[in-house]
């Protein structure tokens, strides 16, 4: 597993989303896409996460942003929680673990001393030409929006 950087091509992938669409980062050539990559659907600290996003989702659209949530969960996961939070964007079901695999992602886990795998909370700004320009390893769920919009600022 490669660890990307800022300035590499970000890795390409074809996945289903919340409604069994097929997705592919091609789609997004030619806007900014914030790709966040959480552990689980409809837990404390991802849920924080979507609904920052969610609550600024029109401003970050406006701005030429395009989001996309990528798990781990199963696209029928995906779809009661985009319902019961109402999320206006998109979520990748990676129930195979090939994208996460690809970002660098899936990580060992370590929680009350059991260790596991699983989903590096990790979001990366990809430029227009597929380009990775910003990773923010240290995400603040609670305002993981602002966190993008002040990397975007420079």
């Amino acid at each position: 597993m490669a660890i990307l950087k800022e300035g590499d091509q970000a890795p390409e992938f074809t996945a289903k989303d919340q409604n069994g669409k097929s997705v592919s980062l091609t789609e997004y050539r030619g806007k900014t896409v914030v790709l966040y990559f959480y552990p689980k659907d409809d837990t404390p600290g991802c849920t924080a996460e979507a609904c920052d996003f969610r609550d600024n989702y029109e401003y970050l659209q406006s701005q030429g942003y395009e989001v996309i949530g990528v798990s781990t969960d199963d696209e029928k996961s995906h779809k009661k929680f985009e319902s019961k939070y109402s999320l206006p964007f998109t979520l990748i079901a990676d129930h195979d673990q090939q994208i996460v695999n690809s970002y660098g992602v899936w990580v060992e886990k370590n929680m009350y001393g059991k260790k596991y795998m699983g989903t590096q909370r990790t979001t990366f700004i990809i430029d227009a030409n597929g380009v990775i320009s910003h990773i923010i390893s240290k995400v603040d769920t609670k305002n993981s929006s602002q966190q993008v919009l002040e990397l975007l600022k420079t």
